[in-house]
């Protein structure tokens, strides 16, 4: 039995606002106070390494929610890695 396509896309999608939304307020924190000491570096380089690996998943499936969630957490956590490598050497 193959399960209904617009009920997967859906499943997908409001999985990938979930995941995607809870990133932001780290995110938008990091920005506001450009403190990114509780930050691993070698975390934040792996992560941003799978979130890409993931965007590269979907773009190759053609799965929009699995691309679309991607590109942003990606974008957010390549901001939150350059803010560690420029703050991140200021503050120790």
């Amino acid at each position: 039995m193959t399960p209904d396509i617009a009920l997967v896309d859906t499943v997908g999608t409001i999985a990938a606002c979930l995941t995607t939304a809870s990133f932001v307020p780290q995110a938008w924190l990091s920005f506001k106070t450009r403190d990114v000491s509780g930050v691993s570096l070698s975390m934040y380089s792996v992560f941003t390494a799978g979130v890409a690996l993931w965007l590269v998943y979907g773009l190759l499936l053609s799965a929009w929610p699995i691309v679309v969630a991607n590109a942003v957490t990606l974008l957010l956590a390549l901001a939150i890695l350059g803010m560690k490598l420029v703050y991140g050497r200021k503050h120790g």
